[in-house]
């Protein structure tokens, strides 16, 4: 399972999924409602990988839309968070692949729910931005508490926070 956000976030996932081994299928991808572009970027993708790829793409409601305020913040996040749980049991991927986008943060967290109920064994890998130079971001401080792994493509990060492994550039 792939989270996808808008962006800056779906061109650094989508690069890095080109690289992406085949056996990695099939493939899901989720992104918010209101990302109007990642699902055609997804499409071309997907066109020009092999005859026999398969994907399923899912939209989950957005814990907070850009300008959205504090207080409605709360209702919004709680309606993720209940999609977000249902799209983890229902699906129960291997792999939960992100790379910061704020819709993930509700994904991550039903996997470690469901997790520590023992309903799923997911492993949440988060990959950092490439611009993320000296601190991770609000996602990856979030998520350096609980992914599986959390991989970083400056050295520097990987001094700050030891638990994360330098890869180099993906990207």
């Amino acid at each position: 399972m792939v989270v996808v956000g808008s962006g800056g976030h779906t061109s650094e996932m989508m690069a890095l999924l080109r690289n992406l081994s085949e056996k990695f299928t099939p493939r899901i991808y989720v992104f918010a409602e209101s990302d109007s572009t990642s699902e055609k970027r997804i499409k071309i993708m997907e066109e020009n990988r092999s005859k026999s790829s398969q994907h399923t793409v899912l939209r989950i409601k957005r814990s907070r839309e850009v300008a959205q305020s504090w207080c409605s913040t709360i209702v919004t996040t709680i309606v993720a968070c209940y999609h977000a749980v249902f799209i983890i049991w229902r699906q129960q991927p291997d792999l939960l692949l992100c790379n910061g986008p704020g819709t993930c943060i509700p994904l991550c967290g039903a996997v470690f729910l469901l997790k520590i109920c023992f309903i799923v064994k997911t492993k949440i890998v988060f990959v950092e931005s490439i611009c993320r130079v000296k601190t991770l971001s609000l996602s990856g401080k979030i998520l350096y508490l609980f992914a599986d792994r959390v991989l970083v493509q400056w050295p520097e990060l990987s001094v700050a926070y030891p638990k994360s492994e330098f890869i180099g550039r993906l990207v």
